[in-house]
């Protein structure tokens, strides 16, 4: 996509028709605001830092590491940055200091646009046969929202094209850190998980804060990662799933958006949802078939699986979808 204004003669897919497989279609002519190209490469390298500092285990050396790279990467893009700092306590009775990280472009604007990651990683491998106490590296658990995100921010601040909109970039802590695999039980009063969108969607960081929509970016750079419409997001934005998917699929990546739904997964989204009343989707590898990836919660999780080619997908379509607002 070169940086000029786009005439973009498509077809427009009616979600329930597309699902029936009996589609109906119109063909219309959309004048789209010019988007800058999004660069995978760049994202790729994000997230081999991370990996490079260590698993990101809140109170270990690799997160704080990783806590004043992140912020630094976004000072040096020109945004303005706030810590969120607070604690949590763990399924197995431990206190975390914790450490939500929020980068503002733009932050006079009304208009806001909030995209969101988790930037901690797993401390045990409870879904692997080997080494199962020991951390990830979290290549794509949560490096490469992370590194998607930061390459978001760094387009959108340098380029000469810039969005109409405000976007904040909020980074939650603590996300990875639920009950082993073998131990999990439900329990509707304490979800042990998502801890930093737990917190922050009862404390924003600006009182009274909020956002046109938001997106949080979950395992979003394996090879021939599906993004299928989650539960929660389509309970809850409909309208904004299918406004991203279809800017995917149009953008020509049908191969990883597909229209079709899975089942609902309790992630940072459906705190903001429900607490924070800010309708947030979820674009998350995975299968209604399959579930998780074969790397999930694995050793597996590791630079080798991290694909540009995914990372392009989605990040072409998120700043698309930024830039057209």
């Amino acid at each position: 996509m070169k940086n000029k204004l786009l005439i973009i003669v498509f077809l427009i897919c009616a979600a329930a028709s597309c699902d029936s497989g009996n589609s109906s279609e119109q063909v219309a002519n959309i004048t789209y605001k010019s988007v800058p190209e999004f660069n995978a490469d760049s994202a790729y390298a994000f997230i081999q830092q991370q990996v490079d500092f260590g698993p990101r285990v809140p109170m270990t050396e690799g997160h704080s590491l990783t806590r004043d790279w992140i912020i630094d990467k976004f000072e040096e893009f020109g945004l303005t940055v706030q810590r969120q700092d607070f604690q949590a306590k763990t399924y197995d009775g431990l206190t975390w200091d914790l450490t939500n990280i929020i980068a503002s472009y733009k932050p006079e604007a009304n208009k806001r646009i909030m995209i969101s990651a988790h930037w901690d990683t797993r401390r045990i491998a409870d879904k692997d046969t080997e080494r199962i106490d020991e951390p990830i590296d979290g290549a794509n658990d949560g490096g490469s929202g992370v590194g998607v995100a930061l390459e978001l921010a760094r387009i959108i601040a340098t380029s000469e094209l810039k969005p109409d909109v405000g976007v904040d970039f909020i980074l939650f802590d603590g996300e990875d850190d639920g009950e082993p695999e073998t131990a999990y039980t439900r329990n509707n009063s304490q979800v042990w998980w998502c801890h930093g969108s737990q917190y922050w969607s009862k404390n924003p960081h600006e009182k009274g804060y909020n956002a046109y929509f938001g997106i949080l970016l979950d395992m979003v750079g394996a090879k021939g990662a599906r993004f299928y419409r989650e539960g929660y997001s389509m309970y809850y934005a409909k309208n904004i799933v299918n406004k991203v998917w279809n800017y995917g699929i149009e953008l020509g990546f049908s191969d990883h958006f597909i229209l079709k739904d899975a089942g609902e997964i309790t992630d940072d989204h459906y705190f903001v949802n429900r607490d924070a009343k800010i309708p947030m989707i979820d674009i998350i590898e995975f299968s209604p078939q399959t579930g998780f990836g074969r790397y999930h919660h694995t050793h597996d999780d590791n630079m080798d699986i991290i694909d540009p080619r995914t990372l392009k997908a989605v990040g072409q379509t998120v700043l698309f979808t930024i830039y057209q607002e």
